[in-house]
């Protein structure tokens, strides 16, 4: 990749970028601004310090935790920042997987004085992929342990805050809180430049100060630039994936599918055009399966649902 093919700014949604804008004590306002910006109303960040982020299990079997950034803030809240732009199979438990080892950890810490009281922890994650398919417009999760049946919080000190930036189909002149300023800036900074009007100066000057690619070392600029790459080829496989998926589908899946789709179309009263396309979707999405493709990777491009997946591996299955 030639520079010349790379936009002005560093992009916020690449490892290097993540890290170089939120990752460096000298950039460390940045964090500190998008995490009040977050959490306005519930909690103030003052001051942050870096944590190691790698963590070892207790035992030598378990694998070792390899967090994007964990940071301690003044009053000993931790703050586990994630950014995940590819979509994988069980991102809960991942995430509750990460916030229960810091727990233990911290736990530990406090048995020695026969004092088991925890910080706040929160596990933050921007997100390149939808949590729910059939939702689209919901981009900000916020949960916390609750009572099911009052919706009281039961303990405030766990928070999981979660962004969903293929949700956010905001405009520059629909930005009422600095939270949208924020998702909009991560989506849209390829496009921009300079600190346009519509970003809040206070928050953002720092970002367009430091995060020109012309600024960067030498040996950063590679840096970068391997790191695009390697989120442009992502990008590139699930289109390629998609396109040649929708293309065995209309290929070999036609007949078969059509069949399948409209017995299905009748069952949940599609109409004939409706249940063509699902078949030829289902027809996709076994050859997606034969390829290797993650069922949740599948479910995004194809927009159907695990549970339909699931019927088309096993009619796939029995016919083996």
């Amino acid at each position: 990749m030639k520079r010349n093919d790379l936009s002005k700014y560093i992009d916020i949604l690449s490892d290097f970028g993540w890290k170089f804008y939120f990752g460096r004590e000298e950039n460390k306002g940045n964090l500190i601004n998008f995490l009040n910006s977050l959490l306005e109303g519930e909690h103030v960040v003052i001051d942050l310090q870096y944590s190691n982020v790698e963590e070892d299990g207790d035992e030598p079997s378990e694998r070792k935790v390899v967090f994007d950034l964990r940071c301690v803030g003044a009053s000993g809240e931790v703050f586990l920042v994630e950014m995940q732009l590819q979509n994988q199979d069980f991102f809960f438990d991942r995430a509750v997987s990460y916030t229960s080892r810091t727990i233990s950890r911290l736990a530990k810490k406090g048995k020695e004085g026969n004092n088991y009281e925890l910080p706040p922890i929160y596990f933050v994650a921007v997100l390149g992929f939808r949590l729910d398919i059939s939702n689209r417009e919901k981009y900000y999760y916020s949960a916390k342990i609750m009572d099911e049946f009052d919706q009281e919080v039961l303990y405030p000190k766990l928070s999981y805050k979660l962004l969903v930036l293929p949700n956010f189909n905001k405009s520059k002149n629909d930005l009422p809180t600095i939270m949208d300023q924020w998702m909009y800036l991560m989506k849209h900074l390829d496009e921009i430049d300079e600190l346009p009007n519509y970003l809040d100066k206070r928050i953002f000057s720092r970002i367009f100060e430091v995060g020109e690619l012309a600024k960067l070392t030498p040996d950063e600029q590679m840096s970068y630039i391997s790191s695009i790459d390697r989120k442009r080829d992502y990008i590139n496989t699930l289109a390629y994936a998609k396109k040649e998926g929708r293309l065995e589908g209309e290929k070999h899946g036609r007949l078969e599918g059509e069949k399948h789709g409209r017995l299905e179309g009748e069952k949940h009263g599609r109409t004939e055009a409706e249940a063509k396309a699902y078949a030829e979707n289902l027809a996709s999405a076994r050859k997606m399966l034969a390829r290797g493709i993650e069922k949740d990777e599948i479910s995004e491009i194809l927009e159907l649902s695990i549970e339909e997946l699931r019927r088309t591996l096993r009619s796939k299955i029995e016919k083996l």
